[in-house]
Formats: structure tokens, C-alpha cells, sequence
């Protein structure tokens, strides 16, 4: 079998590209589209926003946004959850928070849907970090754990009782695996 090979595009040619639904993220070069969000995927997305906002966005430390295009260090990606502190949020010329986010978030959080690539959402975090993010966190709905990768340290397999460990600027957000999960329960 010959393998074709893709035809690869800049980062300045994506980006004027139009939005796709769900979003495509750039990636050395490829197009890859991510795969549209399921039940699960989107409650704990939703949740885990909400939980975080909660903690952090009235006192002006931090914001956590859902599905935000994040363009740095040669990628754009669009990870599940993105969290920003507050003096790093892009402003526009009228002070409102801007549109586009050409920095790297200071914690990113995916969530793997059935059928995605573990090594590319991993490959996207550790994208992450190698530019500045303090944390990262891969969680699996089907596995009911999570991976955590704090900044310069090994990765942490997390599962049950076991409670999160979360980037400074977020310290008061306590939550346990069993947390997270139990938010799937009707």
C-alpha cells in the first residue's frame, strides 16, 4: 500500500482558515480536527469550568474557559479547558477580553472522547508545558482516572479518593477524583 503523503500548510495560512465545528487544531503542519464532544465529555467540560470559576474568577485570580483557541510556540489548539491567571487574560483596545489568545494557558485540562488519540491530547499538553503551562491534566471518563502533569516534575496517575493536585494560582479548588466523576451520576 503506498501512503500518500498530506500536504502540509503554514500556521499564518490556518489561521485564516474559517472555524470548523467541533475545532481543528494545527499541528506541525496538519489539520487535525478534534472529535465532537459526547455526554460525558461535555459535563465534565461544563462542570469543571463552572468548579474552577467558581473559586477563582470573582476574586479576579484566574479564568477557566471552555474550548479556547490557543495559539503559541508554532501550534494553535483548542484544549477542553483552558485556565489563564487574571493579569495574563489578552485584553483588547476597549479593555474587554480579547478574541484571540496567542499565549500559552497557565493550566490545561483535556478530556479524552471515545475514539480520540490518548498520544496527541498527551502530545498537546506536554505542548503545553514545554512554553509555560504549570499544569496539565488528561481525564478519562471511561477509566474514570486521571493523569496529571505538573510542570517539571513526573506525571502522576490518579484514580478513586485521591485528591487533585492543582496549579498554585487555583490552591483554594479542592477536588477528588471521585469528584470529578461523580459529576456523570443523573
Amino acid at each position: 500500500m503506498v501512503q500518500v503523503p498530506q500536504k502540509t500548510i503554514t500556521l499564518e495560512e490556518f489561521l485564516k482558515l474559517p472555524e470548523t465545528k467541533p475545532a481543528s487544531e494545527y499541528i506541525d503542519g496538519r489539520i487535525i480536527q478534534k472529535p465532537m464532544p459526547q455526554g460525558k465529555h461535555s459535563k465534565l467540560q461544563g462542570k469543571l469550568v463552572t468548579a474552577i470559576n467558581q473559586v477563582v474568577e470573582d476574586q479576579k485570580i484566574a479564568l477557566a474557559f471552555p474550548e479556547l483557541r490557543c495559539t503559541f510556540g508554532g501550534r494553535s489548539i483548542v484544549p477542553d479547558v483552558t485556565v489563564f491567571a487574571w493579569g495574563r487574560i489578552p485584553v483588547d483596545e476597549n479593555g474587554d477580553i480579547a478574541n484571540i489568545f496567542p499565549i500559552c494557558p497557565d493550566w490545561t485540562i483535556e478530556i479524552l472522547s471515545p475514539d480520540q488519540s490518548p498520544t496527541k491530547v498527551t502530545g498537546n499538553i506536554l505542548h503545553c508545558l514545554k512554553h509555560g503551562c504549570q499544569m496539565g491534566w488528561l481525564v478519562d471518563p471511561d477509566e474514570r482516572s486521571l493523569l496529571i502533569y505538573p510542570s517539571g516534575q513526573q506525571p502522576e496517575f490518579l484514580q478513586e479518593e485521591d485528591a487533585l493536585p492543582v496549579p498554585n494560582l487555583v490552591a483554594d479548588l479542592q477536588l477528588a477524583v471521585a469528584d470529578v466523576f461523580g459529576w456523570l451520576k443523573l
